[in-house]
């Protein structure tokens, strides 16, 4: 049996969206997958029962505390143990779920990761990563997405082999095209980083590296499965894209494109890097959102991603 533990305290609208969401999901996860619930039992069961849920459609872990957006992320994981994302955590450590997500805040949440999982040996610096609807129908993944908002050219290069990793085993890929952002498309073009780090990947052969790629042309799905950059830079496109999905749904515009870029769609972010499965989900997530966290994290599991990204690291 395969279990992924969700935050149920986690997010501006929890516990009601994060219960909703769960219920959601139950139609859409695996035969063989449980959800388990960390939160306030009473809560949770109060919202179950308004629902007109089973009693016994999740596992349900009691937790007495929550880490809130206000909270130092180190102390408040040190100090509030017995918080829905510190618990969550310790029973990811321990190996009683095979997956955590959580709508919560994201320094918490990346405290636990490295706390927990820890990094995968090898890897210099986990990414956080994002994947985004392309016009082709398909998706890219862009990363990193705001974990380091400064990058050496050794973290790019690696950047491409998590990516690659990735692509091959959630996006089902099989021979995904890495591809590095930058201001132009010629391999001198760029800072000192991007200069250096396209030598780098170019180099790899461990991956399919087709060089650069400028903004305008990573939304067509064209020439790149996977797009490499800084936190700072992937973050800003991250947030501009939300932002124009936003923008268009103010002004009543349809368009099954556009739809796809509701970030309620995708569900949230997966940590990679680490040895083992954690999706950071938006914090104004809708049940929408947190059923897509929920299935995101499923299918990171399913897919091996870890396993792979271990072997990667490992044969490098």
């Amino acid at each position: 049996m395969l279990k992924i533990g969700i935050d149920a305290m986690g997010g501006d609208f929890a516990p009601d969206v994060v219960v909703q969401g769960a219920l959601k999901a139950l139609g859409s996860i695996s035969a063989d997958t449980r959800l388990v619930l960390f939160g306030d039992e009473g809560r949770i069961r109060q919202l179950m029962e308004t629902l007109g849920a089973q009693y016994d459609a999740f596992d349900i872990v009691h937790t007495t505390q929550v880490i809130t957006m206000e909270d130092h992320p180190a102390k408040a994981y040190n100090q509030k143990t017995d918080s829905s994302i510190r618990v969550g955590f310790d029973y990811l450590k321990q190996k009683k779920i095979d997956g955590f997500a959580s709508a919560g805040a994201t320094g918490p949440m990346m405290v636990g990761a490295m706390y927990s999982a820890e990094t995968i040996s090898g890897v210099i610096r986990p990414a956080i990563s994002a994947q985004i609807s392309t016009t082709d129908g398909s998706d890219f993944l862009l990363l990193d997405v705001g974990l380091n908002v400064d990058c050496k050219p050794d973290v790019l290069d690696q950047y491409g082999m998590i990516g690659n990793a990735y692509a091959q085993t959630v996006l089902r890929k099989p021979a995904p095209r890495i591809a590095l952002l930058n201001i132009g498309s010629e391999r001198e073009k760029g800072n000192l980083a991007a200069k250096a780090a396209y030598e780098l990947m170019a180099e790899n052969g461990s991956y399919n590296f087709v060089g650069n790629i400028e903004a305008n042309e990573i939304f067509t799905g064209l020439k790149a499965d996977v797009v490499v950059c800084d936190g700072f830079v992937g973050n800003t496109i991250l947030k501009q894209t939300e932002g124009f999905y936003e923008i268009a749904s103010r002004r009543g515009i349809t368009d099954a494109y556009i739809d796809r870029l509701n970030y309620e769609v995708v569900g949230g972010t997966p940590v990679l890097g680490i040895n083992a499965v954690v999706v950071i989900g938006h914090g104004r997530s809708s049940a929408l959102a947190i059923q897509n966290m929920i299935l995101q994290t499923e299918r990171n599991v399913k897919g091996g991603v870890v396993n792979k990204l271990q072997d990667t690291f490992r044969n490098f």
